[in-house]
């Protein structure tokens, strides 16, 4: 079972091996893959009812003679894979992140991580992938992402999440296994852990380059108190109650 993700917001446009064999006319084909038999041997192949991109066929033992693939090295290898569940956990207030992202000078990664962090900021439109463990009744506290929409599954748990709106109002609503979050560019919001076990969740950033985030406890804390009793109309040393979490 894979869990995919495609780095566009449009309808998604596929265009599978066979499905471009049959788009092919058959003397095209035949003179482009010379086969014995030429356009009667291309003439034998016949397109089935169902997509093969998701139905293997019945008789697959009788077809297929030989699978086995010869690993490649690792400079190709971690151009495009990357063992997240294998990777450094990053814990936080509540939970661990494990992360599959892009990191300028490479600062916190393996060799093998730098190769995949640095082939993800070569190419456009990419993703920064990762998992996200809330303990139970723990709390991803109000945030927001300064280059890049997010989108999250959840594997097992479930939890309250807020987003927080320009206008003021928090939008409200309860996610648990097999539901879809999406938060654009920007929108601040939080995930609250409300169920016995664990909430778990992947999640997907339309970003390449390094993720910029900004948290409640980070900009409440970067703002002067002076600032914030004219904000909230409270004393000025009642901001020092706020204790500053260490890094």
């Amino acid at each position: 079972l894979f869990l995919l993700f495609f780095t566009t917001h449009e309808e998604l446009q596929t265009l599978d091996v066979d499905d471009a064999f049959f788009s092919t006319p058959e003397d095209i084909a035949a003179r482009a893959l010379k086969p014995q038999g030429g356009v009667n041997f291309i003439r034998t192949f016949k397109k089935q009812v169902e997509d093969q991109a998701v139905n293997l066929p019945p008789n697959l033992d009788e077809l297929v003679q030989n699978a086995t693939y010869v690993q490649s090295p690792d400079n190709l290898v971690w151009q495009y894979f990357y063992d997240l569940k294998g990777s450094a956990e990053y814990p936080f207030p509540g939970g661990i992140f494990q992360w599959a992202r892009y990191r300028i000078n490479g600062n916190g990664l393996n060799e093998t991580e730098k190769i995949f962090s640095e082939s993800l900021n070569k190419h456009e439109n990419t993703l920064t992938l990762a998992t996200l463990r809330i303990f139970s009744n723990g709390l991803g506290q109000p945030h927001f992402h300064f280059n890049a929409n997010e989108m999250g599954y959840v594997i097992s748990g479930c939890a309250q999440v807020g987003v927080i709106l320009s206008s003021g109002v928090t939008s409200n609503f309860d996610i648990g296994i097999g539901d879809v979050t999406f938060f654009p560019v920007g929108t601040q919001h939080y995930i609250k852990s409300v169920c016995e076990e664990d909430l778990f969740m992947i999640l997907a950033y339309s970003t390449g380059n390094q993720l910029e985030t900004l948290r409640m406890n980070d900009y409440f804390h970067g703002t002067a108190d002076h600032i914030l009793a004219q904000l909230f109309f409270k004393e000025q040393a009642e901001f020092k109650k706020f204790p500053k979490d260490a890094k």
